[in-house]
């Protein structure tokens, strides 16, 4: 493994929730007035978008397009309940 992200990974749920996970926890500062929950979506649907166009989903039917935004849900939840899981054990509950 040459790199920590590729396109490829980033299209798995895995590695656009981990992508998601991270940049939410550095860009909410930036945004105090957007909510946490609606800035995940938004990578998490920036992250998948580019994603898909980077791994040959240009050329794709709209079907393919269509499903994205039902992902981004999927992968923003996944990144908000990684991290409180996470903000849970590190505080010992």
């Amino acid at each position: 493994m040459d790199q920590f992200f590729s396109w490829e990974m980033l299209a798995t749920l895995a590695g656009a929730a981990a992508a998601t996970g991270i940049l939410t926890q550095f860009l909410k500062g930036l945004l105090p007035k957007l909510p946490t929950q609606w800035l995940s979506y938004i990578i998490a649907l920036v992250i998948l978008l580019a994603a898909t166009a980077a791994t040959g989903g240009i050329g794709a039917d709209w079907t393919v397009w269509a499903i994205v935004p039902l992902n981004a849900v999927i992968v923003s939840l996944s990144a908000n309940g990684a991290f409180s899981a996470v903000k849970r054990a590190s505080s010992g509950k």
